[in-house]
Order: structure tokens, then sequence, then C-alpha cells
């Protein structure tokens, strides 16, 4: 396995940085809100509850609405998991049958209810379209035309699917913690920290595919052996007309039209459910990091895929002075940091929030 900091030098697509600046230098800086695509159903044993968190992190305000709600915290639900420091706005649901009257009343350490509505069913992990963010950089120091160019650019082809620095941990300490339960050294009892663990190893790989896919300038269009995403979806596919002398110009419309992503491996067990060079590509990445491919087969992971390209949605930029507001949305499970990573110096050196 390459040293971690190695795993964050990651290439760009779109050229070099076009500035740099201050993220985060508040949590206001760096605001987030749930899009969950669909509404509360106005009835039923759940109540669904939109909470406005500061510099907490979403199981601690999990559990805090169990305690409050005398209920237990599996009971409580929420769809993703939002960074501490940040401003987030994001869905939790309880049962009805809590020990409280009127949510919107409740507020805690770092945390209130704004809005509580009755629901049908208790929100589950990833039940969720994506994520809406505005971010603000101070100090920004870079060419303004470059910026807005750039940004356009990414909105009309979209950015590498990178997994942030945050799913590896505060330096690393995620990923050195699936290694060391991999080779014995320490066994993680705590399914959560295993799950981080794992979801580190999975990162990883994941990214290293994708950069070696950007440095070959393949990881926007399909290939021979490509797996295909649709857009906005987990449904993934195999193309059936790809081949070099004869892919279907529909498919290649839709590529362009960014409907459709090629997809790089979320490691597990088996062989990766791509073809010819592209999984020799994928497979001789794993090989190099076998201590984690292999402990992800024996954790009992099976192959899955993720897009290798992500659509920036709604995309805007405005200046205060020096200071610059970026606004998008993104789809669930991809992180804020892969758009600014195109844009600034040493933006995977930053810990931001992720779209889960």
């Amino acid at each position: 396995m390459n040293d971690f900091a190695d795993a964050l030098r990651l290439p760009r697509a779109h050229g070099g940085a076009v500035g740099s600046g201050l993220l985060r230098s508040h949590p206001e800086d760096f605001v987030v809100r749930e899009w969950l695509g669909f509404e509360a159903d106005g009835e039923g044993e759940h109540w669904l509850l939109t909470v406005r968190k500061r510099g907490a992190n979403t199981q601690w305000v999990a559990k805090r609405l169990g305690q409050i709600a005398n209920v237990h915290p599996r009971d409580v639900g929420f769809a993703g998991l939002k960074d501490r420091n940040a401003v987030a706005e994001q869905a939790f649901t309880v049962p009805v049958r809590s020990a409280v009257p009127n949510w919107l009343v409740v507020s805690g350490d770092g945390f209130e209810v704004v809005r509580a509505q009755r629901h049908r069913r208790k929100l589950k992990r990833g039940a969720l379209k994506g994520n809406d963010f505005q971010i603000v950089i101070r100090d920004f120091t870079g060419d303004r035309a470059a910026l807005a160019t750039r940004l356009a650019v990414i909105e009309a082809a979209g950015v590498p699917n990178y997994f942030g620095p945050q799913r590896f941990g505060r330096e690393g300490a995620n990923l050195r913690r699936a290694v060391a339960h991999f080779t014995g050294q320490r066994v993680i009892e705590d399914r959560f920290e295993r799950g981080f663990a794992l979801s580190a190893a999975r990162a990883l790989l994941f990214n290293a595919v994708l950069a070696a896919r950007i440095d070959a300038g393949t990881w926007n269009r399909f290939e021979p052996g490509d797996v295909a995403n649709l857009d906005g979806s987990n449904s993934i596919f195999v193309p059936e007309s790809i081949d070099p002398g004869a892919i279907d110009a529909a498919l290649l419309e839709r590529c362009a039209q960014l409907d459709i992503h090629p997809t790089g491996p979320l490691w597990g067990r088996g062989e990766p459910s791509t073809s010819g060079s592209v999984q020799q590509l994928e497979k001789d990445i794993a090989s190099r990091s076998a201590v984690l491919a292999e402990g992800l087969a024996s954790a009992g992971l099976e192959q899955e895929r993720r897009a290798l390209r992500l659509r920036v949605r709604a995309l805007t930029h405005s200046f205060d002075g020096n200071d610059v507001t970026l606004r998008f949305r993104l789809g669930r499970g991809c992180f804020a940091t892969a758009v600014l990573h195109e844009l600034l110096q040493d933006a995977f050196d930053m810990e931001t929030p992720e779209s889960d």
C-alpha cells in the first residue's frame, strides 16, 4: 500500500488549480442541506424531523434525539452522515410513540429541530437524492476569469468522482485501522468503526483506478470492457456495443450529455464485472495494494461499482470582496472536495464534509 499522503496526490482532469483560498474558517462557511427527493407523507407512525446542526456529528445528534424521545437509538433513522465542522440541515425520523409532544421546541448542544411532519416510514441510510452545498472560499487568490471558465467547464463536463480525504479519517486513521485489521494486528469489534475502515480501503483502490484513468484520458469516456452507470441512480449495466470500431453513437451521445458514466470498482469478492484491458487495469491496481484487496474480499464484501464521473448541478458563484461563494448540488455519496480539487491548490488537505 502506498503512503497515505501519496493517496491524496491525485491528478486533476481539467488542468491545474486556478487559485487558492481558505476553506472552513467558520462552520458557516460550509453549509450543506439534504435533498431527500421526497416530501413527508403527512401521516404515519414516525416524525420526519429537519434538524439544523452546527459543530455536532450526525450519530451524536441521533443518539441525543433518541434520549430526548425516550426510544432506543436504533429507532432513530437518518439518511446520511454530515460532518461536524459545518452547518448542516438533515432529516431524522423518530417514532410518534416518543415522549415528545412538540418537536419544534426541541434543541440541544449544537442542534435544533426546525421542521417536524408525520411520515409513514423510518428513514434508512442512503434514502436521499443528494445534497445542496454553499461553500465560502475566503481570501481567494487567483484569476477570477479563469475561475469562471473552470466552473463552466465543470458544469458542462463534470469532475472526477473521487472519494475525499474525510473518507480516510484524520491523518488516514480509517485506512490505518483497515490495514491493522486485515493484517491481524488489531481486530475491530465495533461495527461502525469497522465499516469506516472497510470504506476507506475501498475508497483508496477506487481513487487509484480513477487517477489512472485520468492520466490515460479515459475517465469520462467508455472503453472496451467498461461497465456503465445511469446518472443519479444505482443502476449499473454493461453496454452492448463497447467495441473499438463500433461503439454505438447513441451511447456516446448519452455519455457526452452526462446521462451515463463509466464506472470503477468498489472492491470485494470475485472478479470485477468489467472485461478486457479495463478489468486488467483494475486488477493490477488491486494487486499493488493486495493487503487491502484481499482483506476486503475476506471481509465478505461483494464487488460493486461507482461512477468515475460526478455531475455538478446548479453551479453558481459570486464574489464579496476577495471571498467567493460557490453553490451547487451533488448526488448521494459524492464529495464536495472533488469539485474543490478542480479549482484550488491543496483542496484535498482540507477536511470538507462529504455528501452522503
